[in-house]
């Protein structure tokens, strides 16, 4: 089978799924589209089906996870088995498969950590199908993923693989599969991806040397989103491979977006984006994603802290923009950011506009390496971005503080992505 064949077998699957999907909803009217389900919800449980015991499965897993561990190895070993038997599929991969293997590892970890919560698992796996739809991935490609995996676990174990090894890992992967494709179905009518012009890039410097990209988007159609939500970008420079940056803004009357990239990794998306994307360059955007935005009912009972670094910046100025519009009287926002001085901040003109539009917002600077948190905030809301360690530190402490896990919100950054 070519690859021409292959995407075009594709294109028939997903318009019989489609067919179905409309046929099964009965009549309705003219132009309308048939219901969403909503996603996690949706996803059964395998194991009560199967009669297994997920919690016993993730003991028998990490009882022998010396045996596929460091999972580079094993990692290896699965894509080995995969182009091997199915080479049409390397063309749905990046050229270079680096930042995949280390995101196929963080989500191995995460299977095996939360086996034993299906409800979390579920709503993490659904948003990972909804997000792998535009890298092309359909049920099909899962089903050889699994073939590939029982390869792989042979290959790693060598001769202490075990029947009641390989089941416990294939019952973790179907548990998770089932929720990404549960995922993949709710967001059958979302784009998988819109494409954007860059309108300005500019590299703001901060008195440390450290620059950061500030780049302005204008997507071709309207792009739907909350302030504090993040998308993925891809550069035509790294086709197929995607990385997540918060939206440096509240949504703007003419639909333009911004963004804030630090060069990371040589090699890497944020590479390509702050030193190798021009104004008039085209980029994909994937959905929005995240839940931290702000909360209108808790806004009328609690004051906000938003406690910020580095390129967290962008997730702060976006609440804050919001917060403007929104902001119950007598209401108080504090912003804590992490610098030695302002002249260290890397946007600190547009800092100064915020605060000159927002008499109720007060500012504060703690040294890096010190979350800047006070016992005075334990009855606030709170907002945390950052780097993974200083998001981690903060969160820590404000729960010494006092505050439930439900008012202290972060959006997930995986370390390792660049």
């Amino acid at each position: 089978m070519t690859t021409a064949d292959y995407h075009a077998l594709l294109a028939r699957q997903e318009a019989m799924r489609l067919r179905q999907s409309l046929l099964s909803t009965g009549p309705a009217a003219p132009g309308a589209r048939p219901p969403r389900r909503n996603g996690p919800a949706a996803v059964a449980d395998p194991y009560a089906d199967q009669g297994h015991d997920s919690a016993r499965d993730q003991w028998v897993i990490t009882e022998h996870l010396p045996l596929v561990t460091p999972f580079d190895q094993l990692i290896a070993h699965l894509y080995d088995a995969m182009f091997e038997r199915h080479p049409y599929l390397r063309s749905l991969f990046p050229d270079s498969m680096d930042f995949q293997r280390a995101h196929l590892e963080r989500a191995f970890r995460y299977l095996v950590e939360n086996l034993h919560r299906p409800e979390a698992l579920a709503v993490h796996c659904a948003a990972l199908g909804r997000d792998h739809r535009r890298l092309g991935v359909r049920p099909a490609h899962l089903a050889v993923f699994e073939e590939a995996l029982a390869e792989a676990l042979r290959r790693s174990a060598g001769a202490s693989w075990t029947p009641e090894l390989e089941g416990a890992w294939l019952r973790m992967l179907r548990c998770g599969v089932a929720a990404m494709v549960a995922g993949a179905e709710t967001a059958t009518y979302e784009p998988t991806y819109w494409n954007g012009q860059v309108t300005e890039h500019r590299l703001a410097h901060a008195a440390t040397g450290a620059a950061v990209a500030v780049l302005r988007v204008r997507p071709s159609e309207p792009y739907p989103y909350r302030a504090g939500q993040y998308a993925s970008l891809e550069s035509p420079l790294l086709p197929q491979t995607w990385r997540p940056y918060v939206i440096a803004g509240a949504p703007r009357a003419d639909g333009e977006l911004e963004f804030h990239v630090r060069a990371a990794a040589p090699g890497g998306v944020s590479e390509a984006l702050a030193v190798h994307t021009r104004p008039g360059d085209t980029l994909r955007l994937g959905p929005a994603r995240g839940t931290m935005t702000l909360d209108e009912a808790d806004l009328a009972v609690r004051d906000v802290l938003i406690v910020a670094a580095g390129t967290g910046w962008a997730t702060a100025k976006a609440l804050l923009e919001d917060l403007a519009g929104r902001r119950a009287p007598g209401r108080t926002a504090h912003l804590a950011l992490t610098a030695r001085t302002r002249a260290d901040l890397y946007d600190e003109e547009a800092l100064g506009r915020l605060e000159a539009r927002c008499p109720w917002l007060r500012v504060s600077l703690a040294p890096p390496g010190r979350p800047p948190v006070h016992e005075d905030w334990a009855t606030s809301t709170a907002y945390v971005s950052g780097p993974p360690d200083m998001v981690e530190d903060t969160v820590r402490t404000l729960t010494v503080l006092g505050l439930p896990a439900h008012r202290v919100h972060h959006n997930p950054q995986p370390p390792g992505s660049r």
